[in-house]
């Protein structure tokens, strides 16, 4: 009876034991937190998708809490350089695609065997892959540039408001018109360098081949090579054209640029497809009807055979390898790419979604339509694939140029020494 007793009791404290470590181990789970950082999610635009895969995720994932931290967008990349030197941090993270996500996915978890059920419907993954192809992060948009303009100004300037370039001599045409009749070309602003990033890479997207931009992309086209070259040199020559406003360089483009074109002080501006400076927050000031949307002709020849949007992946998001809760984390990362969050995002924001499940059937947009009637065919987004160091250096140079303190040739030969130094890392 004795042995009996002790029997129970040694059954009876082990079976507590294992309670309390369940327990522990429950309310650790219950108890989680997954911390992402953005630039987005406080913008009163995009907060109902926000709120939506916050709301789904923690309905799915009883005692889990999803929490935003959003980073200012100017300083978020030196932020997260700091979080990742010290191995902590953010659970999950929003990159931009491109550059901005390669140069850093040895801080990122591999996803390829965690997105098989998503793969498919998700279009963009290019732009956050690794070397070797590996995704390290999930898609939410797909970006690209596009020249909109006031077609209340065409109008007063004499122009045909649905007749838009398909050369650079015709945009040049354009400009002149508007100049003669009082009204600035273009809006720009390149306080940070962003409306020469927007230039080169607007200009390019149809200048060069398929052959060119993967060696650009490789490093291996230069800044001074004749093509690149041609659009750094019509940069400087539209600014002594008169086709922008005086202060471009102490101007931001987001969202100083944005906001003087849709006051309608400039006839054009080069903008984005997606949830910011496109085509439905220019409907909501211009109305609609007002809103037209071009391709920007290359300033040479096109290689192509017919103008196509420059396009690319837009924003994504990773995991970073030192979560403690790397498989959470995942879902969660996957989350934001789930057809009914993504639907939020496009009907709230006017995000072009990454998710081809996405219902864009209903947009009556004019602009809208023809940013959407463009995704099956466009060109390499250029600043997408060039390093950040060149990248930063282009900002510089760019404003340079403007004020004269350098010259095209100076310029392109000071970006081929940071583009050389860059492929060797």
């Amino acid at each position: 009876m004795k042995t009996t007793n002790r029997i129970l009791r040694a059954g009876t404290m082990l079976a507590t034991a294992l309670v309390m470590t369940l327990g522990v181990a429950t309310s650790a789970k219950a108890d989680t937190t997954l911390t992402v950082w953005d630039w987005k999610s406080g913008d009163p635009t995009t907060a109902p998708y926000f709120e939506k895969v916050k709301t789904d995720f923690e309905a799915a994932h009883p005692g889990v809490t999803v929490k935003f931290v959003m980073q200012p967008h100017d300083q978020y990349y030196t932020l997260l350089g700091t979080a990742i030197a010290a191995s902590q941090g953010p659970d999950v993270v929003l990159v931009h695609g491109g550059s901005q996500a390669k140069e850093r996915i040895a801080a990122f978890s591999k996803l390829d065997d965690k997105i098989a059920d998503i793969k498919t419907r998700v279009a963009g993954w290019d732009e956050f892959a690794g070397p070797d192809g590996s995704a390290y992060a999930v898609p939410i948009s797909i970006q690209g540039l596009a020249v909109y303009y006031n077609k209340e100004l065409y109008k007063k300037a004499g122009l045909d408001p649905e007749a838009t370039p398909k050369s650079w001599a015709e945009l040049e045409a354009i400009c002149a018109k508007l100049k003669a009749a009082g009204t600035t070309c273009f809006a720009l602003g390149n306080k940070e360098g962003f409306g020469a990033d927007f230039f080169y890479s607007a200009a390019a997207a149809n200048a060069l081949t398929a052959e060119q931009q993967a060696a650009w992309t490789a490093g291996d086209l230069k800044w001074s090579s004749p093509e690149i070259k041609a659009i750094v040199q019509k940069w400087v020559d539209t600014q002594k054209d008169g086709w922008y406003a005086e202060g471009a360089n102490s101007t931001a483009k987001f969202m100083d640029e944005y906001q003087s074109f849709e006051r309608g002080e400039n006839a054009n501006t080069i903008g984005l497809l997606s949830d910011v400076a496109h085509w439905k927050e220019f409907d909501e000031f211009l109305e609609p009807q007002n809103v037209g949307v071009f391709v920007m002709p290359p300033v040479t020849a096109s290689v192509n055979d017919k103008l196509r949007m420059p396009l690319a992946g837009g924003i994504g998001y990773a995991v970073t390898k030192f979560s403690p809760n790397q498989d959470l984390a995942v879902e969660l990362a996957k989350s934001f790419a789930a057809t009914p969050a993504m639907q939020v995002f496009f009907e709230a924001a006017g995000a072009v979604p990454s998710d081809t499940a996405v219902d864009t059937s209903k947009v009556e947009s004019p602009s809208a339509k023809i940013v959407l009637g463009s995704l099956s065919d466009g060109a390499p987004l250029l600043h997408n694939n060039t390093s950040t160091a060149e990248t930063e250096e282009w900002h510089r140079q760019s404003q340079m140029l403007f004020t004269g303190e350098t010259t095209v040739d100076k310029a392109v030969a000071r970006l081929d020494e940071v583009q050389a130094q860059a492929k060797k890392k």
